[in-house]
Parts: C-alpha cells; sequence; structure tokens
C-alpha cells in the first residue's frame, strides 16, 4: 500500500506515462546488483516469449491503472482493485483447473459486494469515468497474473520479477517520451524506492504463487483497504465516507474469516 501511495503522489506531478516507465526502469536497475554478483546465466528465461506476452498483458493493465490514479481517492482505487482476486479465482478455477471451494466464492462475493458498497455511489459522480477506467485495469491485472502462476510451473520467481521490469520498461518507454519533462531530485529518489518496493512485493507475490492455489493468495488483499483509507487521509486528505467504511468493513470481516477458513483446513 505504501507503493501505491507514493505511486499516486508522484503520478499527480508526472505523466502517468512517464511515471509507469520511471516505476519499472527502477524497479529494473534495482535488480541489477544481483545479475552481476550471480552472472546473466541464472536469468536468462526457459521461455522467452511467456515473459513478452506476460509483459504486454501487464503493460495494458499499467496504463489504464496509471491513467486513473491520480482522479480516484487512495481508497476508491484500492476497492476497485479487489475486483481482480474475484478475476483471478474464476480465471484460476477455469484455465488452470485449480479447485474453488465454496468458502472462496463466499469470500470473492461477500469481497465483491463490498466493493460496490465502496464504489457504487461514485460511479455517479465526476469521478465515474476514472472509476470505470481503473476498473477496465482488474480483468487485465488478472490475466497477467494467471500467467505468472503457469510461468512459475517452469521458471524461478526471480526470472518474472526481473523480466516483467524489462519488458514493462521497454514497452513504456515510447509513451512516456511524448509528454516527458525532467524529474526533480525528490522525484528521482521517489520513483528509486518505488522500484525497490515494487520489485521487492512482486518477488513475494510470485514465490507465493509458486507454492500454493493463486486463488487462496487473493483474500488476505483484501485488508489493504484499511491501509489506503489509513494513508489516503494522512497524506492526501482523503475523507473515506460511509459507504467506504461500511464496504470497507464488510471486505475486512470476509478476510479475516476466509483466513480462519484456510488455516483451520491446512491444519
Amino acid at each position: 500500500m505504501l507503493l501505491n501511495t507514493l505511486s499516486r503522489y508522484l503520478t499527480a506531478q508526472l505523466d502517468p506515462f512517464q511515471s509507469q516507465f520511471l516505476r519499472y526502469l527502477f524497479g529494473f536497475l534495482v535488480m541489477l546488483p544481483l545479475v552481476a554478483r550471480t552472472g546473466l546465466a541464472p536469468w536468462r528465461p526457459q521461455h522467452i516469449g511467456g515473459q513478452f506476452v506476460r509483459g504486454i498483458v501487464h503493460t495494458i493493465g499499467l496504463g489504464l491503472w496509471f491513467v486513473a490514479l491520480p482522479h480516484i481517492s487512495l481508497a476508491d482505487m484500492t476497492a476497485i482493485g479487489f475486483t481482480t482476486p474475484i478475476f483471478i479465482m474464476l480465471g484460476a478455477w477455469l484455465f488452470l483447473r485449480e479447485p474453488m471451494r465454496w468458502e472462496r466464492w463466499l469470500a470473492a462475493l461477500l469481497g465483491f459486494g463490498g466493493v460496490v458498497i465502496v464504489v457504487g455511489p461514485g460511479l455517479t459522480g465526476s469521478g465515474g469515468y476514472w472509476s470505470l477506467v481503473m476498473l477496465a485495469s482488474s480483468p487485465v491485472f488478472a490475466a497477467s497474473f494467471l500467467i505468472v502462476k503457469a510461468l512459475t510451473r517452469y521458471e524461478k520467481a526471480g526470472v518474472i520479477v526481473l523480466w516483467q521490469a524489462i519488458t514493462v520498461t521497454l514497452l513504456s518507454l515510447p509513451l512516456a517520451l511524448l509528454n516527458w519533462q525532467a524529474p526533480t531530485l525528490a522525484q528521482w529518489l521517489g520513483y528509486l524506492m518505488c522500484g525497490l518496493l515494487g520489485s521487492g512485493a512482486h518477488y513475494c507475490l510470485t514465490r507465493s504463487y509458486a507454492v500454493v492455489d493463486i486463488s487462496a493468495t487473493q483474500s488476505l488483499k483484501f485488508l489493504d483497504l484499511v491501509w489506503a483509507m489509513l494513508l489516503g487521509w494522512l497524506v492526501f486528505g482523503d475523507h473515506p465516507s460511509e459507504s467506504t467504511l461500511i464496504g470497507g468493513l464488510l471486505i475486512s470481516a470476509t478476510t479475516l474469516w476466509i483466513a480462519r477458513r484456510e488455516s483451520r483446513r491446512k491444519g
């Protein structure tokens, strides 16, 4: 959530596509010391075509996400993003043949209900267009993460994260150059922090996809809304609406319930 907060702050100052490019450029640069220490061989993908397909899909999702990011609150952005796990659970069931137990279906439906409560009132206001743009990124991100799950069957997590940074950086560059402006020192440092946070987070996420069902990892993401409301208030002065608070409580309760069910099943 700290990464999203910093990204929103920086994207409000620079063109969204430039912000997207710099975020992933630094995500690549922070991994270079690891590549230099081990040499290039361990970082060569077994299926480079799969890496570029994933990069293309992820870049499209990022384009939608970064364009909408400065125009909606952090809490609403996070709540809309919670539709991605629903698309992931459905996609994993349809394409990866992962089991979809009734608890996960119920958690997805309750989580989606919380999202509707949060986002619904805003869809009729001035921010409705940007909310829909943000919403359009969710199924694209879901497709990207499902590709990651497939790649983890024969690629290491570090390789996937490195090549995500490479492909997104290359694909984002043309649009970034259209409205390029020189970043300040503070902005350069901000994107460096984004690179560190983003690459670390993507590595942990990719590792989780390699060891558990992708559906089982998604319900815990709903807890992000609590942090989004807090950081949005502290950094941007966003005041959560009543619908955001009600929806957030529903989402949080769902998160705690499904996490408890999953732990009991594994225990």
